[in-house]
């Protein structure tokens, strides 16, 4: 099998040795390092690694715009996982939007870092559910030139709707193959065909989309009157 490639992007060098021992442990190859969004990209460029661990506070261009520049151009697939030090940082939010697949706080454990990491590869999205749902409910704002972008909504079937709005609440597949009484495969394949259809990366895309266009209310996560 070939081995997991990564590039790690953060400004500070004691980050990056310290991740890239703790990935390089695990048979992780490092192919190329950062200190800044600049060198992030053109690192991506050269080496076409699976994952770019990205911090969001870089001097001269950030974490954001790497990350919006590699996601526009890795046909190949290259994942960004950003690297915060808050929760809450409303840089994330941006970044998510960006076209990032998740985020890592940087006191996460070793063997979190590299679960994650491999997570990521796997072409899942790494973000707590409750996170997810604060991040957008706390900044995201109705958008209408991307809610006119995707009326195409109406490609979606009435099931496909409801696993989507259900979604954007961070249920697991698990927990929407129970709420609707569907197997956990039918699951994965509404959730396959919702990311195809409306040419999503992942889950977290998916809930952003919901919640910028209206299709989800922040503060009212649908079908909480049905559990009352």
């Amino acid at each position: 099998m070939t081995p997991l490639r990564a590039v790690i992007a953060d400004d500070q060098a004691l980050v990056r040795t310290g991740f890239r021992m703790i990935l390089t442990a695990d048979g992780i190859e490092v192919v190329g390092e950062a200190a800044d969004g600049a060198e992030a990209v053109a690192e991506v460029r050269h080496t076409r690694p699976d994952v770019v661990l990205m911090d969001i506070r870089m001097p001269g261009t950030d974490g954001i715009e790497a990350t919006r520049q590699i996601v526009n151009g890795a046909a190949d697939g290259t994942r960004v996982l950003i690297l915060t030090t808050y929760d809450l940082d409303h840089y994330v939010y941006a970044a998510l939007t960006a076209g990032a697949s998740g985020f890592l706080l940087k006191d996460v454990t070793p063997e979190h870092l590299v679960a994650s990491v491999r997570l990521v590869r796997s072409g899942d999205a790494l973000l707590a559910p409750t996170i997810t749902r604060r991040l957008v409910e706390r900044f995201a704002r109705r958008d209408e030139a991307r809610a006119a972008l995707h009326r195409d909504l109406s490609v979606l079937t009435p099931r496909e709707l409801e696993v989507l709005r259900l979604l954007a609440t961070g249920l697991s597949n698990a927990e929407l193959a129970e709420r609707l009484t569907l197997s956990a495969t039918t699951v994965k394949t509404h959730v396959a065909r919702i990311l195809s259809k409306l040419g999503l990366r992942d889950r977290v895309q998916a809930v952003v989309l919901a919640y910028e266009t209206g299709l989800v209310s922040p503060g009212r996560p649908p079908g909480d009157d049905a559990r009352s």
